[in-house]
């Protein structure tokens, strides 16, 4: 029976390949940081695999990134990947991985032509009888189109040098079944970045992972933390990083890694072509995505927050629409505030609310057709061409600087505003005679680095309400005294508590 090897364990980080820009050539220099860099907090590493493009590398270079992660891994195990659609090739790149130093080699399931299942098994027993250097098995059916069969993973596991598989399916079934039939004999390691805990708390031994060159120490304190019986803080530690992780799995091929690794200082250059960073495989929303998570997590500066949510008097805020305080009082126009939500997911609306043949009607007619550049005004709607009554637009107080930014706002947002203005028709709040007779003009101001779509809709739903309950309460009887205008806390007229 084979025997388990001892250092196959725990965090190996799949890294990417460093190419120069334009020659395309693999940076030496580059690969040694990214090594040095990670290191510290991982097990081992692993060399040409997925995330390092190794369809696109020569055999002299995937050789030659082995020797230099032999020489800078400090005696940690280097993991060749090995990978190659046929039997030949596989073994040739198994044998440089040999002579270069490396610890074991990663051999991926044949792919383009696929074999029967006993050519599968024998590809793997061809290699492994052939080469004196352990062998992993690595299932990865995203990209092979098929799975490496869990029968001839059983049957090969009995061969001495295959020493163990890395399933990065994501698909825990596969892997439950694989450890339940063969995991006694070889070491199961989890490649899908998304399933680490649950796939932990199943049996396997690591992990070989993208994200690991990025967050490794995220990796090993779930470890920790799920070894100690902590499952509620190894739940929490995995779920801090579960967006990115899902980004660097939607996104195979380093692509993502990449752009990571540089918003951090690690620049790695471009992938190699067809692969491209920009305009291909990232929009720039999901390169805005990696960057906030990264800041979550310390690993960037926090950047482009200096900004400020509108204060002063409350009648002074809509004077970019031209229309001033006296104008409020004159026309009766009714103004309201509502504040909501925490952190990036705070949301303020100020609300402007009359009759169309007023100042505001005015302004509503001309942001409808000279919109303010990187401010244009939205019809706030609940569904795409069912617009609300009364007719509203949404302003939106700060420039759109980048596509990220426009889809929160003209996204969530505006289907949020509008269902606020529904429900306060539906609850009366908003008069009747209001929809045919009013238009109404939303300032709203998110957060720069707002990204959570379902809690920002939330904070706009909450401030506008607030906003409208402001602006429509009852005007002050004969005798009161009304609301002044000089405050934009609870004194503008028809204005209450933010």
């Amino acid at each position: 029976m084979p025997i388990k090897v001892p250092w196959l364990k725990g965090v190996f980080p799949a890294l990417v390949t460093p190419f120069e820009s334009g020659s395309e050539a693999v940076d030496e220099e580059a690969y040694r940081r990214l090594i040095r860099h990670a290191l510290p907090n991982v097990d081992g590493i692993v060399t040409s695999g997925t995330t390092g493009e190794f369809p696109y590398l020569t055999r002299e270079e995937q050789r030659r990134l082995v020797e230099i992660g032999v020489e800078e891994a400090d005696g940690k195990p280097v993991v060749a990947g090995c990978g190659a659609s046929s039997t030949q090739e596989a073994l040739t790149l198994a044998r440089d991985a040999r002579d270069a130093g490396a610890s074991a080699a990663l051999i991926v399931t044949p792919y383009f032509l696929h074999p029967s299942d006993k050519g599968v098994y024998q590809h793997f027993y061809d290699i492994a009888t052939a080469v004196d250097l352990p062998i992993i098995l690595y299932n990865i059916p995203q990209v092979m189109d098929r799975y490496l069969p869990r029968t001839v993973v059983e049957d090969l596991a009995d061969l001495p040098n295959i020493i163990g598989l890395k399933d990065s399916s994501g698909n825990l079934t596969y892997t439950m079944e694989v450890l339940e039939y063969a995991g006694d004999r070889i070491d199961v390691f989890v490649g899908h970045d998304e399933v680490v805990l649950p796939a932990l708390a199943g049996g396997v031994s690591g992990m070989i992972l993208a994200s690991a060159q990025v967050y490794p120490e995220v990796w090993q304190e779930v470890i920790r933390l799920l070894g100690a019986g902590q499952v509620d803080d190894a739940r929490a530690k995995q779920r801090k990083v579960q967006k990115l992780s899902r980004i660097f799995c939607r996104h195979g091929g380093g692509v993502a890694v990449k752009a990571a690794l540089k918003m951090m200082g690690l620049d790695m250059g471009p992938p190699r072509r067809p692969l491209k960073s920009v305009g291909g495989a990232l929009i720039h929303e999901t390169r805005a995505e990696i960057r906030l998570e990264l800041e979550k997590l310390a690993k960037v500066p926090i950047g482009g927050t200096a900004f400020q949510y509108p204060d002063g008097p409350l009648a002074e805020r809509f004077n970019d629409l031209e229309i001033a305080a006296d104008d409020i009082v004159e026309h009766g126009l009714r103004i309201g505030s509502g504040v909501a939500g925490q952190g990036v997911n705070q949301v303020q609306i100020d609300l402007i609310a009359g009759g169309k043949e007023t100042p505001l009607g005015d302004a509503y007619a001309l942001q409808m057709t000279y919109p303010f550049h990187r401010r244009e005004a939205l019809t706030a709607i609940l569904e795409p061409a069912l617009t609300v009554r009364p007719s509203t637009l949404l302003l939106p107080t700060l420039p759109q600087r980048n596509l990220r930014q426009a889809n929160m706002i003209y996204g969530p947002a505006q289907s949020a505003l509008g269902r606020a203005i529904v429900d306060a028709l539906e609850s009366q709040h908003i008069p009747q005679q209001a929809v045919d007779d009013d238009v109404m003009i939303a300032l709203v101001t998110l957060h720069p680095r707002a990204m959570n779509r379902h809690a920002l809709a939330q904070s706009v739903h909450a401030a506008a309400s607030q906003a409208i309950d402001q602006a429509f309460v009852p005007s002050p009887a004969p005798g009161d005294q009304a609301p002044t205008l000089s405050s934009s806390k609870g004194e503008g007229w028809g204005e209450g508590q933010e």
